[in-house]
C-alpha cells in the first residue's frame, strides 16, 4: 500500500535534482560570461564533473548513508545542502574579482572560486550516487529518471533565462534543489541519523529552508537585489543602468543618457565633435554601443561621415545594404545618411531590436526610418537562407569587446570571422557590391589587421579570384582599421571614389590594389597567389594570422603556443594590440588546468588510492588505463563538439544546452542497453571499439560538410539535426563505462571506486586540455584525439576479459 506512494516521490526528487543540476551548469556559464569571460564555459563544464565526481567519492567513504532506512532523509539533506550551496555560489560569483595578474594571488583567487562553485555540484553528486546505489528501486529505472531529469534541465535552464534575470536564475534553481529534498522526505523516513544536529536542523526545518528560498526568489526577480557587482573586472554602479535585461545568451544593459561628444570608432583627426544626447547599450559588460538621439533628421547624425568604419560608403551607386549586428543602430543610420534606400539590419539578440523599436522609440527613431527593416537571427544563417544580393554588406567591430581582451575562446562571434562565413557574405552581393568589416587596428603592428586581411585573402581565393589582391581596399584611422572587399576587382571609378575618401577624412590608406601595402608583411599576405603561400605568409609574424575556419574558429586568439618559448614574452606583451590579452587567456587556461588538477588529487585520487591497493597490478594497469582513456575521451569529444556546434547554432549556451541534452540522453540510452548488449568477449569488444572510434573519426570528415550545407535552416531544424548526428556517438560512448564496471567487477569489487573515480578525474582534466587542443590544432583535431581513445581500449579491455576469463577457470577448479 505504501510502496508507490514511496517510489514516486523519489522519482521526482531524483528527476528535479539532476534537472537543476544541469540547470545550474547552463546558467552558471552564463553568469560567468558577464562577471568575467566567456570561454569559461569550459571551466564550468569542468568544475560540475569535478564536484559530481567528489560528491560520489564521499557517499563511497560515508557510513551512515548505508542504512536504508534512513535513505530519504540523506538524500533530502543533501538536497537542500545542493539548494543553500547554489545561494552561496551566486553570492561568491557575483562579487569575487578573478582578473588579477597572473601570480601566486591569482592562483588563490581561482581556486577559491573552483571551490565556491563546485559546491552544490558535490551535494548534488551526493543525491545521484545514493540514489543509484543505496536504494531498494531498479537501477535501470533510477538510471532512467535521473537521465531524462538531467537532459531535461538542459532544455529547461533556456527557458528559465528568458523569462528571469542570471542570479534570479540560480535562485529558482535553489528553489528547485528544496523542493527536490522535501520529496525526498516523503519516500519515507527511519528517523535521524545519532551525532548530526546541522543536518537534522535542516532536515526538520525543510519547510522554512524552501520558504525563504522562494521568497528570496520571487523578491529578487521584481527588485533584482542581487545582481553583478564585479563586472568585467569593475564594480558596476547600478545608479548608471536605466534598464537591464537578461535572455538565454546576453545581459543587456542600458546606461542613463547623457551629453558628451558623440561616440565614433574610428574618428578623423578632422572630426570637431560637438556635444550631442547619446545612452550606452552594454552587452555582457563588455561590448558597449552608442545609441544617439535621434528624432528621425538624419542631419541629426551627420557626424556618422568622419567614422573609419563608413568608408565604403563613398563607393557611388549603393542602394541596398545590410548591416550585421545592429547593436545601437549606429551603422543602420550610416547607410540612411549615405543615402541607401533599403537597409536591413540582421540581429541575434531580440534584446537590442526591442530596445530600438518599442522600449526607447521615443529616444531615437531609428524603427521608424523609411526603407529600415529588421531581422532577428543568426547572421551566418540569415544570409545563407535569403535569396536577396546587397550592395554592400557592413560588419563594424562585431565581437563583444570581450573576445578581444580575453584572448577570446568565445565562439558566438567567432563564427562569423571564418572563411565559410565570408564567403556566405560575399556571396549575397551584387556583381560590383562590397563587404566591408571594421576590426581593431595598432598602429605600426600588424596583429587583427593582418587576421581580417589574411582572411578576406583566404575567401577569395576559395571563391576563385586570381588576384585577391585587386578585391581589397583598407584604410585606417586611431586604432580602427576597415577593409572593403568584392567578388569583382575593385574598378578605377571605386578606387577612386574610395582613395579621395581617405583624403578628405585623412584616414591612412593601409591596402591599395595599385600600390605597395603599408607594411612588408601586409604586402606579402595580400599577394599571396594561392593557399600555400598565404600560409607561408601569415608564419613570419610572432601572432597567428593564419585565416580562421569553422574547424578552427578562433579568430581573436593569436597567440603561437608554439613560438611562446623562442619570444621575450614581457618585450612582446608590452606592444599594442591582441597579444597581452591572449596572453593573459591563456595563462588563465592553465591556471585553470593546474588547480582542477590539484583538486583532482586531493579529493579523488589521493583518497581512492587505498582501494586499490590490494588489487592484482594487472588490473590495476588495465583498468586504470581503460577508465583514463574513456574519461579523456568522452570529454574530447563533447568539448569539440560543443565548440563545433556553436559555430552552427550561434551561441555557445544553445550549444551547451542542446549537446549536453543530446549525450545525456543518448549516452544513459547506451548504457542502459549495454545490459542487454553484454560485451564481455574479445570480439565484442574489438568490433565496439572500432565502430565508435570509427564513427567519431567520421564525424570530423562529414559533419563540418553537413552544417555547412544546413546553415539556412531554422533554429529548430539545425537544433533537431544536432541532436541526431549526436544520438549515435552518444549511444556509442554510453557503453564504455558500464562495460568496464562490469569487467572489472568480476575480477575484484574492491577497486571499483578507485576507477569510477579515475574516470571522473580524467574527465576533468580534459576539459581544459582539449580547448587547448582546439585552439592549438584545430576542433577536428580534438574530436579524432576522441576517437583515437576509443580505438586504443581494446588493449586495456581485453587484459580485463582475461581476467575474468581467468576468474572463472579457478571458480571451476574450486567448484
Amino acid at each position: 500500500m505504501q510502496e508507490v506512494p514511496r517510489r514516486l516521490p523519489f522519482y521526482a526528487g531524483l528527476g528535479v535534482i539532476t534537472a537543476a543540476t544541469l540547470m545550474l551548469q547552463v546558467v552558471e556559464t552564463r553568469i560567468i560570461s558577464v562577471t568575467s569571460w566567456y570561454h569559461l564555459a569550459f571551466f564550468v563544464v569542468s568544475i560540475a564533473m569535478f564536484g559530481l565526481t567528489a560528491g560520489a567519492v564521499w557517499v563511497y567513504f560515508g557510513s551512515g548513508a548505508n542504512r536504508p532506512a534512513q535513505l530519504p532523509y540523506h538524500l533530502s539533506v543533501a538536497s537542500l545542502g545542493f539548494a543553500l550551496a547554489t545561494v552561496f555560489a551566486v553570492l561568491v560569483q557575483l562579487t569575487i574579482v578573478t582578473s588579477l595578474p597572473a601570480s601566486v594571488m591569482s592562483l588563490v583567487v581561482w581556486a577559491e572560486f573552483a571551490i565556491a562553485l563546485s559546491l552544490p555540484f558535490f551535494f548534488s553528486g551526493i543525491v545521484v550516487s545514493l540514489a543509484l546505489t543505496r536504494s531498494p528501486y531498479p537501477v535501470g529505472i533510477v538510471y532512467g529518471v535521473d537521465l531524462l531529469g538531467a537532459a531535461l534541465g538542459c532544455l529547461g535552464a533556456l527557458a528559465l533565462l528568458n523569462l528571469v534575470s542570471g542570479p534570479s536564475a540560480m535562485l529558482w534553481i535553489a528553489v528547485l534543489g528544496a523542493a527536490g529534498g522535501l520529496l525526498f522526505a516523503r519516500a519515507g523516513l527511519g528517523g535521524f541519523p545519532p551525532g548530526r544536529p546541522i543536518a537534522a536542523r535542516l532536515f526538520r526545518h525543510r519547510w522554512v529552508v524552501l520558504g525563504c528560498l522562494v521568497a528570496l526568489a520571487a523578491a529578487n526577480s521584481a527588485t533584482e537585489g542581487i545582481r553583478p557587482t564585479i563586472v568585467k573586472d569593475k564594480i558596476e554602479q547600478p545608479e548608471t543602468i536605466a534598464y537591464e535585461k537578461w535572455n538565454s545568451f546576453s545581459r543587456i544593459t542600458v546606461s542613463q543618457s547623457d551629453k558628451a561628444p558623440p561616440m565614433l570608432w574610428g574618428p578623423s583627426i578632422r572630426f570637431a565633435p560637438d556635444q550631442i544626447e547619446q545612452r550606452w547599450m552594454t552587452i555582457d559588460g563588455g561590448a558597449a554601443t552608442a545609441v544617439y538621439r535621434f528624432s528621425g533628421d538624419l542631419d541629426e547624425v551627420a557626424f556618422l561621415r568622419y567614422d573609419v568604419t563608413n568608408l565604403a560608403y563613398a563607393l557611388p551607386g549603393l542602394q541596398t545594404g545590410a548591416v550585421i549586428g545592429v547593436g545601437g543602430g549606429r551603422d543602420m543610420l550610416s547607410a540612411r545618411l549615405f543615402g541607401l534606400s533599403e537597409v536591413v539590419g540582421v540581429e541575434i539578440n531580440p534584446i537590442l531590436i526591442d530596445l530600438l523599436t518599442r522600449q526607447y522609440s521615443g529616444y531615437t527613431a531609428i524603427g521608424r526610418q523609411p526603407g529600415m527593416t529588421f531581422e532577428i537571427d543568426e547572421a551566418r544563417s540569415w544570409f545563407a537562407r535569403t535569396d536577396r544580393a546587397f550592395d554592400i554588406i557592413q560588419m563594424s567591430l562585431i565581437d563583444t569587446w570581450a573576445a578581444t581582451g580575453a584572448g577570446a575562446f568565445t565562439l558566438s562571434e567567432n563564427g562569423l570571422y571564418t572563411v565559410e562565413a565570408w564567403r556566405i557574405f560575399l556571396e549575397r552581393l551584387t556583381p560590383e557590391g562590397v563587404f566591408t568589416v571594421s576590426r581593431w587596428h595598432a598602429p605600426g603592428e600588424v596583429n587583427e589587421t593582418g587576421r581580417m586581411v589574411s582572411l578576406a585573402i583566404a575567401t577569395l581565393q576559395s571563391l576563385g579570384a586570381a588576384d585577391p589582391k585587386r578585391h581589397v581596399f583598407m584604410a585606417s584611422s586611431g586604432q580602427v582599421a576597415t577593409i572593403v572587399a568584392s567578388r569583382s576587382p575593385l574598378s578605377d571609378q571605386a578606387l577612386d571614389a574610395l582613395r579621395k575618401a581617405a583624403a578628405t577624412y585623412a584616414f591612412s590608406v593601409l591596402l591599395d590594389p595599385q600600390a605597395p601595402a603599408a607594411s612588408p608583411l601586409l604586402e606579402s599576405i595580400v599577394s599571396a597567389p594561392d593557399g600555400d603561400s598565404l600560409q607561408r605568409a601569415t608564419r613570419a609574424s610572432y601572432l597567428d594570422l593564419s585565416a580562421p575556419t569553422d574547424a578552427r574558429p578562433f579568430f581573436f586568439n593569436q597567440l603561437r603556443l608554439d613560438r611562446l618559448l623562442d619570444q621575450d614574452l614581457f618585450a612582446v606583451a608590452s606592444r599594442p594590440g591582441v597579444y597581452q590579452g591572449n596572453l593573459s587567456a591563456t595563462l588563465t587556461l592553465a591556471m585553470l588546468i593546474l588547480i582542477s588538477a590539484i583538486l583532482v588529487a586531493a579529493t579523488i585520487i589521493v583518497p581512492l588510492r587505498s582501494t586499490v591497493s590490494a588489487a592484482a597490478s594487472t588490473l590495476t594497469i588495465a583498468g586504470t588505463a581503460y577508465f583514463t582513456l574513456i574519461g579523456i575521451g568522452f570529454m574530447m569529444v563533447e568539448i569539440a563538439l560543443l565548440q563545433r556546434i556553436s559555430v552552427f547554432l550561434g551561441h555557445p549556451v544553445y550549444a551547451l544546452s542542446i549537446v549536453l541534452f543530446s549525450l545525456i540522453l543518448s549516452t544513459g540510452v547506451g548504457s542502459l542497453a549495454s545490459e542487454r548488449v553484454l560485451l564481455d568477449s574479445s570480439p565484442r569488444l574489438i568490433g565496439w571499439s572500432a565502430l565508435t572510434g570509427a564513427y567519431l573519426l567520421a564525424l570530423s570528415s562529414w559533419l563540418p560538410q553537413v552544417l555547412l550545407q544546413l546553415e539556412s535552416a531554422s533554429l529548430p531544424f539545425r537544433a533537431l539535426l544536432t541532436v541526431l548526428v549526436l544520438a549515435p556517438a552518444g549511444f556509442l560512448m554510453g557503453f564504455g563505462f558500464p562495460t568496464g564496471m562490469r569487467l572489472v567487477s568480476r575480477i575484484d569489487q574492491r577497486p571499483t571506486p578507485w576507477f569510477w573515480g579515475i574516470n571522473g578525474a580524467a574527465g576533468v582534466l580534459a576539459a581544459g586540455v582539449a580547448v587547448l587542443t582546439s585552439i592549438e590544432f584545430s576542433i577536428d583535431t580534438t574530436l579524432r584525439v576522441g576517437a583515437i581513445c576509443y580505438l586504443l581500449l581494446p588493449g586495456p579491455a581485453l587484459l580485463l576479459v582475461r581476467g575474468v576469463q581467468a576468474m572463472r577457470k579457478d571458480n571451476a577448479k574450486t567448484s
